[in-house]
């Protein structure tokens, strides 16, 4: 009997031949029932499903082996041949690099030391300010991504302060709940929230804080599931922080389905397979012995894997659920089709199928943030990295309904500012998310997806006309300003998206005035105070020019402790604390 378990994490990927969701017809199901089957995975719980696992025995000596589902996914056992020596210099595979494992570097003939770090991340740099006479609409997607705020936790954890490439401040502002008041009616998905505080960085100037609430599904009305998890088990994904925290976040989604739902499971490695036909939500302990089944070994057939994904989740597909494909990967993908730009086009093509995919990153080494965000930005998708169990509990557990039932999608944002009001304005974050102003009204435009009782929440460092300027004021131009509907407009804030599934666009707008102003910063919302402290020092790792000198770190914690507010999790406590971490790192690096 053969068994992924039995091959050794360094071999060649032993799956064969790319499947689909049909190949495993003959493999038996259980009779529909409401009855929770549940339970630990072990070598004779999973035995029943046809999987095969190794366990330590009661005494803790011998293993134990059980189950032959793998025969169907998995080509006669070889020996495994040794790693090759990598090479000095590693080119890059259409825009990653190439490797099995963490690359060496060469110290000498045929000799490595050090792992070399090869993470990737997206060159994005931070925002300009414009001048409102020459600019005065803004207009972007909207991001609740999360991935970058846990990603560079984990460098502060480890005492490092994270690559400036890294920080998206708009992820690390939108990783809090800043209690927004929900929409009314489910009729209108969104309720559009304003603030106007002074800003704490920069004297003179103001911060326009935009925050948009989505409604939340009743559990009783949430939709059913058909979920593809997509897990990578290729040879980089051998550690600790990678494939068995895959294993034990997957583990606390499994814990929040319902009979309704249904959940299939492919892998990918050096080529892809399907290892669990459409299963019950109910039907636990043999979802949870699939996952757990999985070892890491081989090369990294991530384009193979997506489109196996996709067309499982698309012979599942069901207008009445949420058919969503859940890819979990450091990604790495260094064979069959790595180029950013080729995957871009494949995802971006799927979304059309009304497919959702949602991308979940682990490790690090070789952890590829720009692959990461190139599938979820094109695949009407969600990213977020999972540095530990409380993340995945955070994710797939507090945050269930947001991270799965989609509410609105290709969600967008346009501001237009006043000019007899303001002189010059910035926006804070969302560089990969920009789009251009006729872009706003354009549904075949591609925009971000917001899930139920989701935030959004967006930044504007403004200056007020008569404040002072980045930039001299022109000797020679006229500033014309139009009609404006009401002198105490600063600017006016509009709203498109789409119902799920739906194709025309739908508008929403609130024009921010004077009555949102707050008297001085210490008068501003909590909720306002606590988010200019996660973006200043989302803006302090990445070096942004716009602090003052005398804004430091010192000031952040102050800002950040002064506006914890009730705290039920303790994510806000934690954020001091990183921000402790990020000036302890900080210091050492002068």
């Amino acid at each position: 009997m053969i068994s992924l378990l039995s091959v050794p994490v360094n071999t060649v990927c032993m799956l064969s031949v790319l499947l689909s969701a049909t190949a495993l017809a003959g493999v038996p199901a259980f009779a529909a029932t409401d009855e929770v089957i549940d339970g630990l995975p072990s070598a004779r719980a999973c035995a029943q499903f046809g999987y095969d696992r190794m366990d330590q025995d009661e005494e803790g000596g011998s293993r134990t082996r059980s189950g032959g589902f793998f025969q169907k996914l998995i080509s006669p056992r070889t020996a495994s041949p040794p790693l090759p020596a990598p090479p000095a210099n590693s080119a890059p595979v259409g825009g990653v690099v190439s490797q099995d494992t963490m690359a060496m570097e060469a110290v000498g003939d045929g000799v490595y030391d050090q792992p070399v770090d090869t993470e990737r991340y997206p060159d994005a740099t931070s925002n300009p300010i414009k001048q409102v006479a020459d600019d005065p609409v803004s207009t972007f997607s909207i991001d609740v991504d999360t991935a970058s705020y846990a990603n560079v936790r984990r460098f502060l954890n480890d005492g490092h302060l994270p690559p400036r490439d890294a920080v998206r401040v708009e992820e690390l502002v939108n990783y809090f709940d800043y209690g927004y008041a929900p929409p009314a009616s489910p009729d209108t998905p969104f309720a559009i929230h304003a603030a106007l505080a002074p800003s704490p960085w920069a004297p003179g100037k103001e911060i326009i804080h935009i925050g948009l609430q989505g409604y939340d599904i009743a559990a009783d009305a949430r939709p059913p599931l058909n979920l593809v998890f997509l897990m990578d088990v290729s040879g980089s994904m051998d550690d600790p922080t990678k494939l068995p925290l895959v294993q034990k976040a997957l583990n606390v989604l499994i814990d929040q389905l319902r009979p309704e739902d249904s959940v299939s499971i492919a892998v990918y490695a050096g080529a892809a397979g399907a290892v669990l036909p459409p299963t019950a939500g109910n039907q636990k302990l043999k979802i949870r012995c699939a996952v757990d089944a999985m070892r890491a070994g081989g090369s990294t057939a991530g384009g193979e894997g997506l489109a196996l994904a996709y067309a499982m989740a698309e012979e599942g597909f069901d207008d009445a659920k949420v058919n969503r494909v859940i890819l979990m990967t450091d990604g790495d993908f260094n064979v069959g089709i790595a180029d950013p730009e080729k995957l871009e086009d494949f995802v971006a093509e799927k979304r059309e199928t009304g497919v959702y995919l949602s991308v979940y990153g682990f490790g690090r080494g070789n952890y590829n943030d720009v692959m990461m965000q190139t599938l979820s930005q094109s695949g009407n998708g969600t990213a977020a990295y999972i540095d530990t169990l409380d993340e995945a509990n955070k994710l797939f557990r507090d945050d269930f309904s947001g991270s799965l039932f989609p509410i609105a999608d290709d969600v967008k944002i346009q501001v237009e500012f006043n000019p007899d009001r303001v002189a010059e304005y910035r926006l804070i974050g969302y560089e990969t998310r920009l789009l251009n102003r006729e872009d706003f009204n354009n549904d075949q435009v591609d925009a971000g997806e917001v899930g139920a009782g989701a935030s959004v929440t967006a930044l504007y460092e403004i200056t007020p006309v008569g404040g002072p300027l980045s930039a001299d004021p022109l000797r020679y131009q006229k500033v014309s300003t139009g009609p404006v509907a009401a002198s105490d407009e600063i600017a006016f804030v509009k709203v498109r998206y789409k119902l799920p599934g739906g194709d025309t666009s739908i508008l929403i707008d609130r024009a921010i005035t004077d009555a949102d102003r707050s008297a001085g910063l210490d008068e501003a919302p909590e909720a306002t105070r606590f988010a200019l402290s996660v973006a200043a020092y989302g803006q302090k790792l990445r070096g942004d020019p716009w602090l003052a000198p005398e804004f430091g770190w010192n000031q952040i914690v102050a800002l950040a402790k002064g506006a914890r507010g009730e705290d039920e999790f303790g994510l806000r406590a934690e954020f001091v604390k990183l921000a402790r971490a990020a000036s302890t790192a900080d210091s050492v690096n002068e």
